[in-house]
């Protein structure tokens, strides 16, 4: 049943040219979502109604608009500003500093496009003093092997039940690798899953530091060795982690975090291909080096990981003896020679287990 109603408008049509500006001119934000509200833009805006006829929400302050509320989307804008300024114990004009001398991101998902990249720049445009998001992070959404997701149809795994069977930074893992920075749907294949837990972190990143620890455990008593002089093997691989700790944290402040992690893995590659490479098991002159700049090495990665695999990079950080959360060393320092030597390591533990077969089975049967 139709029935006539007054309602508040946003004039968003007044606001287009600004808003084209900020899209074109915003280096952040995504090519593909940009280029998409571009022509929502030249098609011409029209004025966005703000209000509605609902018995809960923020009423509008006025007499003459009695029983109408604000449109939650419109209260998000001013939300976000408020919550975070509550965060950071901020509030007026030292909030209104604080908020905009950061970046500011917005993470969402690409049925919520107009609301991020329209309504509320608008808003902002309009109101003058905050500041746009510089990066507006856009995914699609998560398929489950192929599927869409759907609890009535009993086709979905919570967390909660996924966590009963596998660490978080397994979920963690596969998730950013298989994410793009774009409006595509990902999809999530179980036995994929499995092929990359055991590839990349089994094979790759467990190995390595595995390795490098176990053997100054076995080889030096858990201590780490005094080096001699660096040869071209450690200059090249301390350039590699430079550019990979550098690299990797442009990646991250561009929204790119599958390609970031990426990085971080083709960097351990490389230190596998090190420590292969300098065989220190063959007691050459230069073992005690490789040993120390191995550990040094399973530092950097441990700060590498750390946005990615939380859990995984502080069980690292412990077995390398330090008691400082790795926070407080900061991204820049994973580049530098923080493992000492003489450093006393904790004894050293695998950091994955292989999934078999029979873990993706009794994951299955949830989808029954």
């Amino acid at each position: 049943m139709l029935k006539k109603s007054t309602h508040y408008f946003f004039k968003l049509s007044a606001l287009s040219k600004q808003l084209q500006e900020w899209l074109e001119n915003n280096q952040g934000l995504q090519a593909d979502v940009k280029n998409y509200v571009l022509n929502w833009i030249k098609d011409g805006l029209q004025d966005w109604d703000i209000t509605r006829d609902i018995s809960w929400g923020v009423p509008i302050p006025l007499k003459e608009a009695h029983g109408k509320v604000l449109y939650g989307w419109f209260d998000n804008h001013l939300c976000y500003i408020s919550t975070a300024l509550k965060a950071l114990g901020k509030t007026g004009e030292e909030g209104r500093e604080a908020w905009n001398k950061s970046k500011i991101y917005h993470f969402i998902g690409k049925d919520i496009v107009y609301h991020h990249y329209l309504f509320l720049p608008s808003m902002r445009i309009g109101e003058g003093e905050y500041k746009l998001p510089d990066y507006i992070p856009t995914r699609g959404h998560l398929l489950l092997l192929g599927k869409k997701v759907s609890r009535s149809k009993h086709w979905m795994i919570t967390i909660r039940e996924f966590l009963d069977h596998f660490p978080p930074d397994y979920l963690r893992f596969y998730l950013t690798r298989i994410v793009p920075q774009s409006q595509s749907d990902a999809n999530f294949d179980l036995k994929e899953f499995e092929e990359k837990i055991n590839n990349e972190l089994v094979a790759n990143v467990g190995n390595f530091v595995y390795r490098a620890l176990s053997f100054t455990q076995s080889k030096h008593g858990g201590a780490v060795p005094q080096p001699g002089k660096a040869g071209k093997a450690e200059e090249d691989v301390l350039r590699e982690l430079e550019s990979t700790v550098r690299e990797t944290g442009e990646l991250i402040e561009q929204g790119h975090y599958d390609k970031a992690l990426r990085r971080v893995l083709d960097f351990s590659a490389k230190c596998n291909q090190y420590f292969q490479h300098r065989a220190p098991w063959e007691n050459g002159a230069d073992e005690p080096t490789t040993v120390y700049y191995a550990c040094n090495l399973v530092a950097g990665l441990a700060t590498l990981l750390s946005p990615f695999l939380p859990f995984t990079s502080k069980e690292i950080w412990e077995q390398l003896g330090f008691e400082a959360p790795i926070a407080k060393y900061g991204w820049d320092s994973a580049s530098k020679l923080r493992v000492e030597a003489g450093r006393k390591l904790l004894e050293p533990r695998p950091l994955f287990k292989k999934i078999e077969d029979a873990d993706l089975s009794s994951v299955g049967v949830l989808l029954g």
